[in-house]
């Protein structure tokens, strides 16, 4: 998942306006696209964001924002490679980037193929090296690291990378057979893996990441890759030095503050590069030179301006300054885009806004204590004032796996015990209190609307029942959020919309997205990547869901509409739900004039 937001493999991301890791997501009703009858080349198109850019590698629990994802789905490092998805949620394979097949069922033997033209956007070639390092950092292999099951930290091992998606399921894999004159690996699975299919071997460029392990080429990482042993956490080895240099460089390199003055940060495997940024205004991406794929693009220059405030994109787009925003989704915002020019399309998205109670916190390590909190959410009171306005028929929303859509989702609302707390009761908080006045210490984004509103009616509820809420809200909430120096969060889930793979990213023990740190369903967590029997995933799923509202781990609020406005000189613009928005067919953009 993408902290609304993101992934070389699909991971959900924590977002500024919404998010969740949704399975099996129905195509979302949406009043259309914009042209696309005409394909000019050339131009710039000019997109709005709420977030500002804090990293170029989203993969990381840190970085796994949404517009570090939508950046990294620019620039090759975020899932724009071997696949993508499309608006229908159905994974599509880019066999002009590479192929990809399934050569056996029994043992899973699926093969990756690289053409002899691949080339970084610094000129160097990619290779099977490449892969074999996507690989290592997605997997887990080298790792030896036995974590805490309370707090998720390593007690004894090695931990090497720390994908934000998790390593289940590609844990499963030996290491690759490396073929075609260095242009191939084959990976086999000790077991079945649900989603082989979202797996993406190219991530970090490998001869940038040797450089700054001290290697002198990417055939020397291989080479120490090939020779070091697997993991084993019940006979740790001491770390490899050079190894966890270059995992150390992957997992917080690539964080930024400003424009980086090092270039290697900024080279690319996809269709654009980063060229500029100006942090709290804008973020420049222009056209990569040795991009080899057919989704080059019509336009050579995409431009994220950063503007949270949802009226100000509006204002922004009827001026001219943008040419398509995404707003977060109000009566207000709506009724504001259909006063202009620009079309408006609309749609669901596969995101949630939800609280998480931190169990790593002493607040709420008493069940109790975590029962009488969730007894007094006013999710109802939520709602209404933010998203029914919006969509009148809209409701509370009941699961923490599946959305309204889902066909699972009817049943999984009747038996997963979330009717416990379908209305606020402040006289059963105060019984399971019995007198006792907790401090509940609330992360969030204040620069977020929706956020604001959402705190402050729970902190007002919750003290009716005698907790002391007090207002832990940041505008660096994302940095903040895997840290854990908070009682309780309120942020959101965007997915992908296909897979499974945010279940073990967020309920097992050291999940990339697990920052409340919820062990109790860890084992299941990891069953469900290797169980390919529908019904039997979905007993798996709503095992899960059931114990998240038994164990208090939180609650969800409601699905997040979505918007887009798109102005008239845009044509190829198509309405997505998931995590990359409006970028996710930015190949099919076209201006009508290339003047801008």
């Amino acid at each position: 998942m993408h902290t609304k937001g993101r992934k070389v493999r699909f991971a959900v991301s924590a977002v500024a306006i919404a998010g969740v890791a949704a399975l099996a997501l129905s195509a979302c009703t949406t009043s259309g696209s914009t042209g696309g009858s005409s394909a000019a080349k050339g131009g710039t198109v000019t997109v709005a964001v709420v977030n500002d850019l804090t990293s170029l590698n989203s993969q990381t629990p840190q970085g796994n924002l949404d517009t570090n994802g939508q950046v990294g789905y620019l620039d090759g490092s975020y899932g724009s490679g071997f696949q993508y998805i499309d608006d229908n949620y159905k994974i599509v394979h880019d066999n002009s980037y590479g192929t990809f097949e399934k050569t056996s069922d029994d043992p899973l033997t699926v093969k990756y193929t690289l053409p002899k033209d691949a080339k970084w956007s610094d000129g160097e070639p990619v290779t099977a090296d490449d892969m074999v390092l996507g690989w290592a950092m997605q997997s887990g292999y080298y790792d030896s690291a036995t974590l805490d099951p309370n707090s998720g930290e390593v007690t004894a091992g090695t931990q090497y990378f720390t994908p934000a998606a998790g390593t289940a399921g590609i844990d499963q894999t030996s290491y690759p057979t490396v073929g075609d004159d260095n242009r191939s690996i084959t990976l086999k699975y000790a077991k079945p893996f649900v989603d082989w299919e979202l797996f993406n071997p190219i991530a970090q460029p490998a001869h940038i990441v040797a450089k700054k392990a001290g290697l002198s080429s990417a055939a020397d990482l291989t080479k120490l890759l090939k020779g070091l042993p697997k993991g084993d956490p019940a006979s740790p080895a001491a770390p490899d030095a050079t190894l966890k240099k270059a995992a150390d460089f992957v997992n917080t390199g690539y964080d930024i503050t400003a424009f980086p003055t090092d270039k290697d940060l900024l080279v690319s495997s996809g269709p654009f590069v980063v060229s500029s940024w100006t942090p709290g205004q804008s973020i420049t991406m222009t056209k990569n030179k040795y991009y080899w794929g057919d989704n080059k693009g019509n336009v050579d220059k995409i431009v994220f301006r950063i503007i949270p405030d949802a009226n100000a994109q509006v204002t922004a787009l009827q001026n001219g300054e943008v040419d398509i925003i995404n707003p977060q989704a109000s009566a207000d915002t709506l009724t504001a885009l259909k006063n202009t020019s620009a079309k408006v399309l609309t749609g669901d998205q596969a995101s949630y806004d939800h609280l998480d109670l931190n169990f790593g916190s002493p607040t709420f390590s008493d069940p109790k204590v975590r029962e009488a909190f969730l007894k007094t959410i006013p999710r109802q009171q939520i709602l209404d004032s933010i998203v029914t306005p919006v969509n009148p028929k809209a409701k509370v929303l009941n699961s923490q796996i599946w959305l309204p859509n889902q066909s699972q989702y009817a049943d999984a609302e009747k038996n997963n015990g979330s009717s416990a707390y379908d209305k606020v009761d402040i006289d059963g908080a105060k019984a399971l209190l019995a007198g006792a006045t907790p401090t509940v210490r609330i992360l969030y984004n204040t620069n977020n609307p929706n956020r604001v509103d959402e705190f402050q009616a729970i902190q007002a509820s919750a003290a009716k029942a005698g907790f002391k809420i007090v207002d832990a809200g940041s505008p660096d909430w994302s940095t903040l959020l895997p840290g854990g120096d908070y009682d309780a969060s309120l942020f959101g889930w965007i997915s992908p919309g296909a897979g499974t793979s945010q279940i073990p990213q967020l309920f097992t023990t050291g999940g990339g997205g697990n920052y409340n740190r919820y062990n109790a369903m860890n084992d299941v967590a990891v069953q469900t990547q290797t169980t390919l029997d529908k019904d039997e995933l979905t007993k798996l799923e709503l095992k899960i869901d059931t114990a998240t509202f038994k164990d208090g781990y939180g609650l969800p609020l409601f699905q997040l509409p979505g918007v887009f406005g798109v102005n008239a000189r845009v044509d190829g613009v198509k309405f997505m739900g998931n995590q990359t928005g409006p970028f996710w067919n930015f190949w099919e953009w076209s201006v009508k004039s290339s003047s801008k």
